[in-house]
């Protein structure tokens, strides 16, 4: 039996405006708190240099995020470049240990429910 990610392979997908307003985004970031177990990470964020550095790569067309997890079973993120036929870059430089929001959830706001 075959990985169901051999079956399925799209191509790069089409322009699209990815904006989205403050009060849909807030609407969708309350929605994951709520239905989240206590102690849950709401987000995570990375330096620009890791986005900077992703998408320098030659032939880099855009980023990927995976959700993982640790051994010790914490939520992490894996993020790397993609090229322009939508395929992982992993030839090139890949990341992980994004700054946990809680903590780094900078100041209140609509997007993070005043978790400073």
């Amino acid at each position: 039996m075959g990985s169901p990610f051999q079956e399925i392979n799209l191509p790069f997908p089409p322009e699209r405006n990815h904006k989205v307003p403050l009060e849909a985004a807030a609407k969708l970031t309350a929605h994951y708190r709520e239905s989240a177990p206590k102690g849950s990470q709401f987000g995570c964020m990375f330096p620009r240099d890791v986005f900077d550095r992703l998408l320098a790569q030659p032939g880099a067309a855009g980023i990927r995020i995976y959700w993982g997890r640790s051994e010790l079973r914490e939520r992490e993120t894996v993020v790397v470049a993609v090229d322009a036929d939508a395929n992982d870059m992993t030839g090139g430089e890949i990341f992980d240990f994004g700054f946990p929001c809680p903590p780094y959830c900078g100041g209140e706001n609509e997007l993070n429910g005043g978790q400073a």
